[in-house]
């Protein structure tokens, strides 16, 4: 297989094989391509869990109000107890 790359990430793959970190390029564009595949699989992952929250979002009951300045009180009060306990 032949690949095509840009005069950039033809540069990027020489700098690391020249690095040492890497023996040749085919084991740079190995490595990057399991990269990819992993980032494809975290980002399968996190969407399928997004999906799961989104239909249980009808199912948690109804809504209710809430006070933003409450809401604001009670972090501050928490965050006061910490600092002093440091």
């Amino acid at each position: 297989m032949n690949v095509n790359l840009t005069p950039q990430l033809e540069e990027l793959v020489r700098a690391k094989v020249d690095s040492g970190m890497y023996s040749s390029a085919s084991e740079v564009v190995r490595e990057a391509l399991r990269l990819m595949d992993e980032q494809d699989r975290l980002r399968h992952a996190k969407l399928q869990e997004l999906r799961h929250d989104i239909r249980q979002g009808p199912d948690s009951g109804a809504s209710e109000p809430w006070d933003a300045e409450a809401v604001k009180a009670k972090a501050r009060a928490r965050r006061a107890t910490k600092v002093a306990t440091f």
